[in-house]
């Protein structure tokens, strides 16, 4: 029996200066949207948060992950996650991973499906790409930052490379590859049956 393919694209942009950012304008205070840091460690909040942003666009590469790995990288000097609130409720989050040399990754970044459309999306990131330009400002020993990174896909949502591009990223890798076809997991088993 063969195992069935899809071909999937991967797009990777990036900013090389603060200037770079074209941020969009913060909603107002009676949307009752607003940022916060999750600034303690906690792997089920993570989880939580990957699973309900990604279940429905395939996000599989954290769903083994043990509490304990959770925990080993959430852990990590630098590693930053920041939550979208609508009205009290989680809508979405960006994630931040400093690598060397002064780059920092923006290695996660979505809304939960129900906040999608609602114009949340282009301010988290707006705010999330802000906190990676000055991450060494409140993390002791951190260079600052010199460049800012991240990676889309076909499987993501279909206005994704349009968003990021908005927000001042510029296009500087396109790769296809054959991946195994998988169903979306959903954020619990049998959500998208």
């Amino acid at each position: 029996m063969s195992i069935r393919t899809t071909s999937v694209t991967t797009w990777s942009l990036e900013q090389t200066s603060p200037a770079d950012l074209v941020p969009v304008q913060e909603p107002d205070a009676a949307s009752g949207i607003r940022i916060v840091r999750s600034e303690v460690p906690s792997p089920e909040f993570s989880r939580f948060l990957y699973t309900a942003v990604g279940g429905d666009v395939t996000w599989l590469d954290r769903l083994p992950w043990s509490h304990a790995q959770w925990r080993a990288y959430l852990e990590r000097p630098g590693v930053e996650t920041w939550v979208a609130y609508e009205h009290g409720t989680p809508a979405g989050y960006i994630e931040l991973d400093p690598q060397p040399e002064g780059t920092v990754e923006i290695v996660y970044f979505g809304l939960i499906p129900a906040f999608r459309g609602r114009r949340i999306g282009g301010h988290l990131l707006s705010y999330g790409t802000a906190r990676a330009w000055d991450l060494a400002e409140h993390w002791e020993g951190r260079e600052p930052t010199r460049r800012v990174w991240l990676h889309t896909c076909s499987l993501d949502g279909e206005h994704a490379v349009a968003n990021y591009e908005k927000r001042g990223f510029r296009l500087f890798e396109t790769k296809t590859e054959e991946q195994p076809e998988a169903a979306p997991p959903g954020p619990w088993p049998g959500a998208h049956a």
